[in-house]
């Protein structure tokens, strides 16, 4: 039988990261949006595998680049999710031969 969990790990950078991923669970920012949008997908053991390689490709690019990570908010992750699943609906919508229509408030 497969194993739907993560894997124990052992290194002690890695688990530095999937605890700062699990303390992003309640947090406002753009990386705590991310993980709450991984863990209605995929549950919380992966969620916190994604998140923390998140983490861990953010503090790569901040050391060859050696610039501060640029903090977008969890609005910008909000937005970005509604654009997403927009383009998504818009992409079946005209597979199944419809077309969407943005509706006029009143």
């Amino acid at each position: 039988m497969l194993s739907t969990g993560s894997r124990r790990v052992q290194n002690r950078a890695s688990r530095a990261r999937r605890m700062a991923a699990q303390s992003l669970r309640n947090s406002p920012s753009y990386l705590g949006a991310f993980f709450r949008r991984m863990r209605s997908k995929l549950g919380p053991a992966k969620a916190t595998t994604a998140t923390a390689h998140k983490l861990a490709k953010i503090i790569y690019h901040m050391l060859q680049e050696q610039t501060p990570s640029q903090e977008r908010g969890a609005e910008y992750a909000i937005q970005k999710d509604q654009e997403r699943k927009l383009r998504q609906l818009r992409k079946q919508a005209k597979h199944l031969g419809f077309a969407l229509v943005p509706q006029t408030s009143h």
